[in-house]
C-alpha cells in the first residue's frame, strides 16, 4: 500500500500568485502601522489618566506612617464620580492656599460631621476615631475644635498628625478640589499595598 502521490495522475500546477500592491510600500506602510500604533496608545493613556487614574508620587513625612517620603502611588479619579470621599479614605487634593500644588491626606470627616481633637485623640461627633495606627509619637496633642464641616466640604488631616499641614490650618477642602482616592502604593515594591 501506497501513500505517496499517484504517479497515474498528472500534477496541476497552481495559478500565479498576483503581486501583492502594498509589498512596493512594504517599508513606509510599516512604518505607519507604528505610527498609528503609538499614537492610539498615546491617546489611550491620555484619556486613562485624564478622566480614570493617575500615578503620583508622595513628598514629605506629613502621612507616615501610612505613606512614606518618594513612595508611589496609584490614584483613582472616576470613583468620586459615582460615589463622595468616606471617612478614612485617602485621598490626593489639591492644596486650598495654592491650588497648583497636590497633597495626600486622609479624610476624617464629611460635610455636617463636627470634628474636635483633644489629648491626641480626635473625635468626630463625639466619638473617637478608631486610629490606631497612628504612633504615639505621631500624634497632636494641640486642642481643636469643635467644628463642623460645611456642605460641600471635607475635613482632612495627615497621619502624621504632629507633622502635617492640613485642614486644622487652613480650613476644610471642597469636594472639587479632591482629586481622586489613594488606590495602590506601587513602588517600593516591598511596600506594595491596595487602599
Amino acid at each position: 500500500m501506497s501513500f505517496g502521490p499517484d504517479s497515474s495522475q498528472p500534477e496541476i500546477p497552481l495559478p500565479p500568485t498576483p503581486q501583492d500592491p502594498h509589498r512596493a510600500f512594504g517599508p513606509v506602510r510599516e512604518i505607519l502601522d507604528w505610527a498609528r500604533t503609538l499614537t492610539s496608545a498615546g491617546l489611550y493613556a491620555t484619556l486613562i489618566l485624564t478622566f480614570i487614574g493617575q500615578v503620583a508620587r508622595v513628598d514629605g513625612l506629613s502621612m507616615e506612617p501610612t505613606l512614606a517620603d518618594h513612595d508611589r502611588l496609584v490614584v483613582n479619579k472616576w470613583i468620586y464620580r459615582v460615589s463622595d470621599p468616606r471617612q478614612g479614605d485617602i485621598v490626593m487634593l489639591y492644596y486650598p492656599v495654592d491650588p497648583e500644588k497636590l497633597f495626600v491626606k486622609r479624610v476624617i470627616a464629611r460635610e455636617g460631621d463636627e470634628v474636635r481633637i483633644g489629648s491626641g485623640k480626635v473625635y468626630v461627633n463625639g466619638l473617637a476615631l478608631d486610629d490606631e495606627f497612628v504612633p504615639a509619637e505621631y500624634r497632636s496633642f494641640d486642642d481643636f475644635g469643635p467644628q463642623v464641616v460645611p456642605q460641600g466640604y471635607y475635613f482632612v488631616m495627615g497621619d502624621h498628625r504632629n507633622g502635617s499641614s492640613d485642614s486644622r490650618h487652613w480650613g476644610p477642602v471642597p469636594k472639587k478640589y479632591i482629586v481622586g482616592k489613594v488606590q495602590l502604593r506601587w513602588w517600593p515594591p516591598s511596600h506594595a499595598r491596595v487602599f
